[in-house]
């Protein structure tokens, strides 16, 4: 058997970059674009609109709104638990990869939740939802109606499959607060588990490979060893790293030379290729790292990349974008910082 291929920390970088349309925008739909980087964390609605017109060509911002009213985009807590906008096409394969997860690492870390009546309480959270969506505060005040504790709100979530429904959760109306149910907002189309962890595979490796296994299932936020039988269905490739781990990919996903220029790009809070799961390609530099997440800036910290990495964080303030580089700049990478920084502008103006 042949040597596998080495993959160094370039190569992986560029890779990445490549395959979430940071290298070029993408030419895509919406729909196919969302779909290509594996979704958008969105527990900040505009987020998920920075994250896109960053990766598409010509995003304006009433476009996903659109999709979001028309449900061709969904948002709703899937991967880590977390809210996120995906296609209608992916949300219920996802949900079928992650929805076990979810509950038994809520019964394991939550103990007091194991006293509630789970079957009685999603009747009549299912019920009340059957006449339309929902305000959370609405939902909370309807469990405690019925004797149940404040714990019951958080959990529930991991039994009834429910979507943000707009216009909250969009540009105009960030606060996604406003509730419904997904058989009923997506349509009930089923998806088993199998098929969903084969598609949790496809889609990493499709937006974040070549990747170890672990780090798929860091994404998702499952155990790496539910991802093991899914493996088998699946044609790859196989690399390894510097470090001689074991990197799996699919077949003539892209592989750019480590010596491919990458612009300037501007990504927006918790975007995921800053996460954990990407560390290998050092998109976040580890020294910048307590700079970006920490226990100041909760949400994360909005940043901007310079040869595609990680070189300083931006604010939106008074019609500008104020940059703050972690290091000094250039002068030829401070005018291109600057430029982005203009147009970014222009469309938060609208």
């Amino acid at each position: 058997m042949p040597a596998l291929r080495v993959l160094t920390q370039g190569d992986l970088n560029r890779a990445l970059l490549a395959r979430q349309f940071l290298l070029d925008r993408s030419s895509l739909s919406l729909v196919r674009t969302l779909e290509g980087i594996g979704g958008l964390q969105t527990q900040y609605a505009p987020s998920g609109y920075v994250g896109l017109w960053s990766r598409l060509r010509n995003f304006r911002r009433e476009a996903l709104t659109t999709a979001l009213e028309r449900r061709q985009v969904i948002q709703g807590t899937l991967l880590r638990s977390t809210i996120h906008m995906v296609s209608a096409a992916d949300y219920p394969l996802f949900l079928a990869a992650v929805k076990q997860a979810r509950q038994e690492w809520w019964r394991r870390t939550r103990k007091e939740f194991g006293t509630i009546d789970m079957e009685a309480a999603i009747v009549v959270f299912q019920e009340h939802l059957s006449g339309g969506p929902r305000r959370a505060t609405e939902l909370k005040e309807l469990l405690s109606a019925h004797g149940y504790p404040a714990i019951a709100w958080n959990g529930i979530a991991q039994w009834v499959d429910l979507v943000r429904i707009p216009p909250s959760g969009t540009w105009d109306q960030r606060r996604a607060d406003l509730y419904g149910l997904a058989e009923t907002w997506v349509g009930a189309k089923q998806a088993t588990e199998a098929a969903g962890l084969e598609h949790v595979i496809r889609r990493y490796l499709a937006g974040f490979g070549p990747a170890a296994l672990r780090e798929i299932a860091d994404w998702a936020g499952i155990p790496h060893a539910s991802l093991l039988p899914a493996l088998s269905r699946i044609r790859l490739r196989r690399f390894r790293d510097e470090q001689g781990r074991e990197l799996l990919d699919l077949p003539r996903a892209p592989l750019p030379d480590a010596a491919t220029r990458a612009p300037v790009r501007f990504l927006p809070t918790w975007d995921a290729t800053l996460l954990v799961h990407a560390r290998r390609t050092q998109i976040l530099p580890e020294q910048y790292r307590p700079l970006v997440f920490n226990t100041r800036t909760p949400h994360s910290k909005p940043t901007f990349l310079v040869d595609g990495a990680v070189a300083g964080s931006w604010r939106y303030e008074g019609g500008r974008i104020l940059i703050e580089p972690f290091e000094p700049l250039p002068r030829r990478v401070r005018t291109e910082v600057d430029e982005e920084a203009q147009r970014l502008a222009a469309f938060h103006a609208g």
